[in-house]
């Protein structure tokens, strides 16, 4: 049952032998009135900034649901994004790798071309050498015999010695 400050205002009570003061009884009655009025105030003002929290709370909670899932969506995108990283990392240094290797593969050609190359040119040095060593022999021989000629006109023409020579 719920009593307001009218309520109180207008209640009457009977009179009764030896009662209480009527005039005391009705102020005391005003000055309930006039408390509970203040409280009805104050308890209106208390529900309306209560329904004002509670709406300020809803958006509150419903602004922090969008942040959260905003967050989850953004972590969500930072996990794809660093995996697709990874990826394409891994993907740059199989490349990497098999350039290397390919680059490795071709260097080690051009160097087995190139100790061939090697071997062959000092093939030729060697013949090179033994035909110049030849060459010398031949023209120090033929120098002997100039030399000897020199020496004894008499003894026998140099085609003839050279001759004998070429067997050599």
């Amino acid at each position: 049952m719920k009593i307001t400050p009218l309520d109180i205002q207008q209640m009457v009570f009977r009179v009764a032998f030896r009662g209480y003061d009527r005039q005391e009884v009705n102020r005391f009655l005003e000055d309930i009135a006039q408390t509970v009025e203040a409280l009805n105030r104050d308890n209106a003002v208390l529900r309306e900034k209560l329904a004002f929290v509670e709406q300020q709370l809803a958006e509150v909670k419903k602004t922090e649901a969008t942040l959260s899932h905003a967050l989850v969506s953004a972590q969500s995108l930072a996990d794809e994004m660093k995996r697709s990283a990874q990826r394409d990392a891994e993907l740059v240094l199989k490349e990497a790798e098999v350039k290397a290797a390919e680059v490795l593969r071709q260097a080690r050609a051009e160097l087995a071309d190139t100790q061939r190359d090697l071997t062959e040119l000092r093939k030729q040095r060697l013949l090179m050498i033994e035909r110049l060593r030849a060459t010398i022999r031949t023209f120090e021989r033929m120098l002997e015999i100039e030399e000897g000629e020199a020496y004894h006109p008499d003894q026998a023409a140099p085609d003839e010695k050279l001759a004998g020579d070429s067997s050599h």
